[in-house]
């Protein structure tokens, strides 16, 4: 039984889906919590390595976008062993999605609906939050950006965008 199933899960299934996915998400933002999770992780699999779109992907597993919609757990992500993570969405301007409640699980079915609808801290918000996730103090201007779409761990990162 892993330490996830002995404890992490009866704690987070007795909150609230929403608290639970709030609270899982603080944690993975703390800077110790990506090592952690690394720890053990081993080398990836060379013959996993994928090419589409002129593009290298150290694996074929990505995270979809609407779990990590403000871009604040990228490098957990990557500590994961994720190929490549969607953020967002993303719209230009902070909007707050629809009202409580909107995480609903489906205990039987070992799935969730999510129905946040567009709730983001905006664009300028989530790119700040990016930046930090590579370890930088700001983000970078476009004539700056990394042409690889890679952060340090190797995580290609998307963002989906909606609008206001």
């Amino acid at each position: 039984m892993s330490l996830y199933s002995a404890l992490a899960r009866p704690v987070l299934f007795a909150l609230d889906a929403e608290r639970a996915h709030n609270l899982t998400l603080a944690a993975l933002r703390l800077p110790a919590v990506p090592a952690l999770l690394a720890i053990g992780g081993g080398q990836v699999d060379s013959r996993l390595r994928q090419q589409a779109f002129g593009l290298t992907f150290r694996n074929p597993i990505g995270l979809a976008a609407g779990l990590d919609k403000q871009g604040t757990a990228v490098a957990a992500w990557s500590s994961l062993g994720f190929g490549f993570a969607e953020i967002g969405t993303v719209t230009p301007r902070p909007q707050p999605g629809n009202p409580l409640p909107r995480l609903f699980r489906l205990r039987e079915d070992h799935a969730v609906i999510n129905r946040f609808g567009f709730n983001s801290e905006g664009a300028d918000a989530v790119a700040v939050n990016l930046a930090v996730g590579r370890g930088l103090s700001s983000p970078r201007r476009p004539d700056q950006a990394r042409p690889t779409g890679t952060n340090a761990g190797g995580l290609r990162v998307g963002i989906n965008i909606g609008k206001n």
